[in-house]
Order: structure tokens, then sequence, then C-alpha cells
């Protein structure tokens, strides 16, 4: 039989005792800490000795760190499939992806029919247990968008709820003795799980065969299945590499709840990975900790050098032919299809993408951080995306001062509930799904704009990887320029993986939800405008107006009020609440975190198309615009229209203090449409406004830049690309031409 190429793992199997309850659980720490890959548990649910194997593994996931869980093999006629797959998701997506399924047919019939459980005949069992993989791996493809339906004879569902996906693609091990397991393996299985004491002399070759040729009968590379074998505590060195090298297993699993053993066992890891690479030297088989099918390797895109990555990424990378691929088919408002996903883990591995990236100039790239951007660059179609959403620690430096470090791939709900136990925020946007790293480079127009400013204004340093690889720290004192390029236009200059703000004090605040009659659309902008431009600037929110139902157009308003008083919030208020007939209010007294979570979701993202958005700033709603977006929307150009407030503590900074230049605006603005015909209505606003946000903008070309920096800021943003990014790497959000030597420009002290 071949050897694979399958790194070497080594595993417990341990028995989950409850007459010893944390026995269990002190034996998978002790796994950790040897250096053990994986921990196992036997699931026999009608031993009344036995805990419960699934709460068992959730409360050890919770002890450890890195460690792989599964069961040894889950009772499969005990365990509904469809709540199996939600509760291995929810393990999954809880212990950051270290879940592996384990499923068992069945066998001690008696016990399972006294439990409840159906008696199943040796075919009925694998024919259950296909249609349980079926209905598994339904529930796990929240990409697929239609009816979740599996007509079993033994499992069926129809239009059960897909979700939530896994954090990783779960492997389905199955144990098995007999052929037709065997086949079902090799048809739809991720990997062969069977006992040594269990195998006759020859069974494993045997096995071994049925399987492979039972893979590639179904268009599978037999490579794609992980061989894993429970072995004894007697199990030699000589025997591991006899099997790992002339029968194709990688994983060894060691029965038995011995400490000692358990210590023994983990003294033979190096001389077995030092003698298995060696013997792969001499025949030159070369390790593979990834395996991709025929039907994978078919839906590779032209120009993309797949087997040329580095080691470190190739393991973690993602094509359009796996499992993993569906997250990345959609961002928030808008579908991709990426020709390959590099999934950084560290700054080093963010290092080897963007060098991966320079060996593909000719393929679109994006940069993902969490993957809610508006315009839709993080992702793309046939090219590059370097996925830094890994990359999410928030760390609290210093609760006094304020100081925090934060990851780009953190999203800024997950930023509101580290910071609120301390009494701290930071403006971040309204939408508490949106990643750290977009909003950060881009400005960040948030619940607190007009008291604290945008996000960029509290940005103290960032550390970025630029363009020739390079790792470099951007604050004040170190690479200025680049620090003042970072704050506004940062997506041209490098990919960011850490963030370094102050946050402010803030306590309990008035979140308010206003509905108004604003079918007199010109003078309710108007009058909006107006209020809010002479409110306290402890008032921030937006506005956004829709289609009229029945010839009546309703504006929506939530606004936030840095105030835990009542009267004073109603103070704050009530020259807003009236610029038109008030159709519905709400107003409650919440932390800031909590308006955060009411406008952030951990489900897929799902947005498909192409839609349209234009972004905008304005000084003022003067007569000339409110009557043009009045317009706009009584033509149906526009099903979505948002003005947001800055203005505030926004225009107390320079304009020249950042590459973010629009100081002078009280609103943005960003509306959705569909054709042409938006676009072509939008271009009539153009005149009255002073401004582009581009993290609301899905225009292409150089208008939209020159739009959102002024000649000043261009030429000097063009000066730094020439600088940092002079091949012009960094293309693909919102390109900024570099500069020519004999055009260089100086620009002010940052």
């Amino acid at each position: 039989m071949p050897d694979y190429g399958h790194p070497l793992r080594f595993g417990s199997f341990l028995t989950p005792t409850a007459a010893s309850p944390q026995r269990p659980v002190e034996l998978t720490v002790l796994s950790e800490e040897l250096g053990y890959d994986l921990a196992t548990f036997q699931d026999h649910p009608y031993q009344p000795s036995f805990l419960d194997t699934w709460t068992l593994m959730s409360y050890a996931a919770a002890r450890t760190d890195r460690i792989h869980l599964s069961g040894n093999v889950l009772n499969l006629p005990l365990r509904q499939p469809a709540v199996l797959a939600k509760s291995v998701a929810s393990l999954d997506l809880l212990s950051g992806g270290r879940v592996a399924l384990g499923l068992g047919a069945g066998g001690f019939w008696d016990a399972i029919e006294a439990y409840g459980g159906g008696r199943l005949t040796p075919g009925e069992s694998v024919d259950a247990l296909a249609e349980a993989i079926e209905v598994i791996r339904g529930i796990w493809a929240t990409d697929d968008h239609s009816v979740l339906a599996v007509a079993g004879q033994h499992h069926h569902v129809r239009g059960a709820k897909r979700g939530p996906a896994p954090a990783h693609p779960v492997p389905i091990w199955l144990g098995a003795l007999k052929p037709r397991m065997q086949r079902l393996i090799g048809r739809s299985a991720d990997g062969w799980l069977p006992s040594l004491p269990y195998l006759q002399p020859g069974d494993l070759q045997r096995g071994m065969q049925v399987i492979d040729e039972a893979a590639r009968g179904a268009g599978r590379d037999p490579a794609e299945i992980t061989r894993l074998l429970n072995v004894g505590a007697e199990a030699s060195a000589d025997d591991l590499v006899r099997f790992a090298v002339e029968d194709g297993v990688s994983t060894f699993i060691v029965m038995g709840d011995d400490e000692g053993g358990l210590r023994a066992f983990a003294g033979l890891f190096a001389e077995v990975h030092e003698r298995v690479a060696e013997a792969r030297s001499a025949s030159g088989t070369q390790e593979r900790s990834r395996v991709r099918g025929p039907a994978a390797l078919a839906k590779r895109h032209p120009g993309i050098a797949y087997d040329d990555l580095p080691a470190s990424l190739a393991e973690k990378a993602v094509e359009p032919g796996d499992r993993a691929y569906s997250r990345y088919r959609s961002g928030y408002l808008r579908g991709g299809s990426p020709g390959l996903v590099l999934r950084a883990g560290s700054v080093a591995d963010v290092q080897a993408a963007v060098a991966v990236a320079r060996e593909h100039r000719d393929v679109p790239l994006g940069i993902l951080s969490a993957g809610h951007g508006i315009s839709g660059r993080s992702l793309n179609r046939g090219g590059l995306v370097i996925d830094v959403s890994a990359l999410d620690t928030v760390e609290v430096l210093d609760p006094g001062v304020g100081t925090v470090r934060v990851g780009p791939g953190a999203t800024w709900t997950e930023v509101a509930r580290a910071l609120a136990p301390h009494g701290l925020a930071i403006s971040s946007g309204d939408y508490g799904g949106v990643g750290v790293g977009g909003l950060a480079t881009a400005g960040g127009v948030g619940w607190f704009a007009r008291e604290h400013g945008l996000t960029i204004d509290h940005l103290t340093a960032v550390e970025v990887v630029l363009a020739d690889g390079r790792v470099v720290r951007a604050s004040a004192d170190e690479e200025p320029d680049l620090f003042w390029g970072v704050r506004g236009a940062g997506p041209n200059f490098g990919v960011a993986t850490s963030f370094e703000l102050t946050a402010a004090k803030v306590g309990t605040i008035a979140f308010a939800q206003l509905a108004f009659d604003a079918s007199d659309t010109a003078a309710f902008l108007e009058a909006w405008g107006a209020a809010i431009e002479a409110a306290d600037r402890s008032v921030t929110g937006q506005v956004i107006l829709g289609q009229r139902q029945g010839g009546q157009r309703i504006a929506q308003a939530m606004l936030v009020v840095d105030s835990d008083d009542p009267e004073t919030v109603v103070e704050r208020l009530q020259p807003i609440a009236e610029v038109a007939p008030l159709v519905q209010q709400n107003v409650a007294l919440a932390t800031y975190d909590q308006v955060m979570g009411l406008f952030s979701s951990d489900g897929p993202q799902r947005g498909q198309g192409d839609p349209h958005t234009h972004s905008g700033l304005a000084d003022h709603f003067t007569p000339e615009l409110s009557a043009e977006v009045a317009a706009l929307l009584d033509a149906g150009a526009s099903y979505f229209f948002s003005i947001r407030a800055v203005g505030g503590a926004v225009g107390d900074v320079p304009s020249e203090a950042t590459a973010y230049a629009g100081r002078s605006a009280n609103f943005s603005l960003s509306g959705f449409g569909a054709s042409s015909r938006f676009d072509e209505a939008w271009e009539r606003l153009v005149p009255h406004l002073s401004g582009s946000y581009l993290s609301f903008e899905t225009g292409i070309g150089p208008q939209w830049v020159e739009r959102a920096f002024p000649p000043a800021h261009l030429a000097r943003l063009r000066e730094l690309k020439r600088r940092f990014d002079p091949t012009g790497l960094f293309r693909d959000n919102f390109f900024i031409e570099p500069g020519s030597v004999e055009t260089a420009v100086e620009g002010p002290a940052a």
C-alpha cells in the first residue's frame, strides 16, 4: 500500500468515566502538554458508568488551547444528525476550529434499542450513516440557499435551516471494519478510523484497497482520505513506522487512560517523525498536508501558481474546490469568486502572502478583514484574497489612559465588548460586524463622530506590511508620512496587521429610534440638517430614507446621545424630534457595546450580484441639495439612502492633518441603487457635495479618487505611493497612481 504523504499526528483515546469525571479532562490537558495533536473519547451513551461524550468534549475544549477533539466514535443511532451537525459546528466555533467528527454506525443494538434507538441490520446501518453524512454536510453548507432536503429511509429533513458553519472544514472519520462501510468511506468520508485489536492479519491492507478503489470510482484521489489507527500502549516505534510507510496510516491514537502510558507513547513521537521523514526522503514521497481530488483541482483558475505556495500558506489556503470556499463567495452586499484565498495567521504569513501577490501581478488582489465592506473590494473574481481575519486580538494596554492594540480581523462589536468593562469606547462605524482593518484605514464614521471624531482620529500607531514585504510601524514619530497616508488611504500602502488606538471614557448612553413622516422630503432634509448641526455634540446618528409606500415616505432615524440622564437626553433630542411629524419613537439607555451589538451579525455573509453604491460629503443640507436628493428618491433611482452626521469633533482636526480630507462636511451621504439610472441621478448631486467617503463607493476609476482627495492631498498621496508602493501592487482598492520623481512633492508635517 502507498504512503499517502500525510503529516504524522498522534492522539489519545480516553474513557468518559463518570466515577471520576475530572479524570478524562485532566488526561486531555496532559495530552496537550505532552504534544499530542488529538484527544478522542469513547461514546457509549447507554453505559451508566459513562459521562455524555459530547458534554465532556465541550468541557475539555474549554480547558485546552491547541489540541483537537473527536469522538472515537460517536454513536449515530442515538444522535440525531441535524442536531449533531449543529453541535459539532458550535463546538468548532467555540474552540477555534479544533473539532473532528468521528462517527460509528452502531453495533450494540440491544443497548441502543433499550435507549430508544432503532435496531438496524448491518446494511441498513451503513445506509443510515450515508444519509446522516448528507444531512450533516447539508446543515454546514450555509452558502447553499436552496431548501435542505434529504429524503432518506432512516434520516430525513426538509426545510431545515442551514448553519451555523463550522470554523474550519470539519473532517468526518468513520469507524469501520467491513467492506460496505469502507466503500462508503471512499465515496463520502474524510478518514478511516479502525482499532488495531479488532483487525485480523491482512484486514488493514484489504481495507485500504477497498477504500482506494471506491474513492477512484467516485472521482476522488485516495490521498484525500486520512488513515487513522487506534493502537495499544504497547505499540513500538517500529510498528508505527511500518504502519505509516507501508500502509499509509498517518494518525496514531493510543488507547488507555494511564498517565504513564500516555507519557511513554509521547516518547515515541520524535523517533517516529524522524524515521518516517527519512523513509519518505529515500522513496521520494512528498509530505502533503492538503490533498485535493480531481473535482477540486478542476476548479482552479488559470494564471495562479497554486502548487508553488510556501508551506506556511499552502496548509491554510482556500481554493474554489475546497469546502471552506463558501465563506468567500459572498460579502455583505455582493458576491465574489476569488481564485485563491491566502489565510494569514501571523505577520509572517502576511509577508509571505504579499510575496505571492507580487508574483501574481496580473490578477486582482483583495484584502479581507471581516467582509462587511460596502464597496466589495475585499473579494474579487478570479484573483487573490489575503484574509487577515485570524489576526483578531483585542488587547487593552492601559485602561487608565485608554490605549488599545487591535488586530485587523477583529470586528468592532468584539472591540466594544472588550472595552466595555473598562468604561471605554472607540467611535467605530455604526455596524458592529465591520472589521477593524478596513474601517481604521479609511475614516470611521461612528455613533460618537460629532463628539469624538473619526476612528482614525484616535489611531496612534499602525503596523503595516509594505509591498516589498517589510514590516514597518507608522506613527507620529515613526514613518510619519506613511502614518498620514494610512489615515484615510491605507489600502494603497500595504496590509495593516495591528492598530494602536486611544479609547474614550464612555458610560451609559441613550439610543433613540425615531420614525418621521418625510413625505415632503426636501423640507424634511433641510430641517433635519439644520437640527443636527445645531444639536449638542453629544448627539450623533443617521437617518435612512427609501421608497414611498402608499404615497408616504418614512424616514428612520437612529441617534446616540452620550448621557445617562433622561432629562438631558430628552432636552437634546427634542429639537430633532420636531423636524417633521413623528410616526414612532423609542429611546432606551444602554451601553455602547449593546448598541453595536444591535447591528451585527455573526451569520454567513449572503451578498450576491453587483449593486451600485455612491458616497458623498456635504457641508450643509442646502435647499438645492435637499431638492436633488428628494428628486433622486422620487424617481425611484435609490431604494436606500443614508445620511450620517459628522461635523463637530471631526471638523476640529485640520483637513491637512490626515489623508482623509473631508473635515468641513457635516454629513456623509450614501445611496444604493441597481442601475445606470442611479448613477445618472447621483451625478446631479455632485455639484452640491464637498468630497466623498470611499468606503461606501463602488465607482471605479480616477474620478472617484479625485472626488475623495483634494489636489494637494492627492499630490502628496501620489508621492507616498511612489515611495512605498512604486509598482502599484495594491491597486484594487481605489488605486492612487504613483507620482514620478520629477513631480515629487513635500507634504506638511503629519
